[in-house]
């Protein structure tokens, strides 16, 4: 008999308190553990020193100020504990905060999803879990946000090379994009290695660093 996989247990940090309550109980029925529940930025911490949590599922503008606490508070986790699980979910995209939270404990373990845009509970779940794992999650329309800020780079990639981008975002590996586009492997490689090079990033065969290269460069000013 398979050893039984141990529950992830999870810090939920969001101050609507009927979402709070909903996403504790989903993250339960899909056999993750919820010792805490908070409310704000501080209870955050709190929450985690006491119970050493595998996961934080947080929003990024929580009381007081109710702009970016919540994301400063997850920063500040992956400082002390770089092995903490950290996802990000929130209802904006916040400039800047996307690329700040994935260069944080060397982009493992990390994502930033979109409230509105989760529409199949299951795949969050399994997002959550490829974080835990050691994966980097991102929503798409984060990747296309940044990119809008900076016309340059965007316009330099195909619709074919922007597809294959955001699908790379997800933490999809190739062989999972080639499934998802129908297309060869051998192709996916060939669109990730000019996305790369439009970028003017050094080719890798790594998801998680293929985002955050990309990420990260967006961050640098426009000429």
């Amino acid at each position: 008999m398979d050893p039984v996989r141990t529950a992830v247990r999870v810090v939920v940090a969001e101050d609507d308190v009927l979402l709070r309550e909903g996403l504790a109980g989903l993250l339960v029925r899909f056999g993750f553990a919820v010792p805490a529940a908070v409310g704000d930025a501080d209870a955050l911490l709190v929450a985690v020193a006491e119970h050493r949590p595998d996961l934080v599922l947080t929003d990024v503008r929580m009381p007081p100020g109710h702009t970016d606490e919540g994301l400063r508070a997850a920063l500040r986790l992956r400082r002390e504990h770089p092995d903490l699980a950290v996802v990000v979910l929130s209802q904006y995209v916040e400039h800047g905060a996307a690329a700040d939270l994935l260069d944080s404990g060397a982009g493992r373990r990390v994502g930033y999803l979109l409230k509105d845009r989760v529409v199949d509970v299951e795949e969050f779940a399994g997002a959550l879990r490829r974080v835990v794992d050691g994966g980097t999650v991102v929503d798409p329309e984060v990747v296309r946000q940044l990119l809008r800020r900076q016309r340059d780079p965007i316009d330099r990639l195909s619709a074919r090379e922007r597809e294959v981008l955001a699908l790379v975002a997800e933490g999809r590996s190739n062989s999972a994009i080639a499934r998802e586009l129908v297309v060869s492997e051998a192709a996916v490689g060939k669109h990730v290695g000019n996305i790369l090079a439009k970028l003017d990033l050094p080719p890798t065969d790594d998801a998680n660093r293929r985002v955050l290269a990309v990420l990260a460069y967006l961050r640098q000013p426009g000429d």
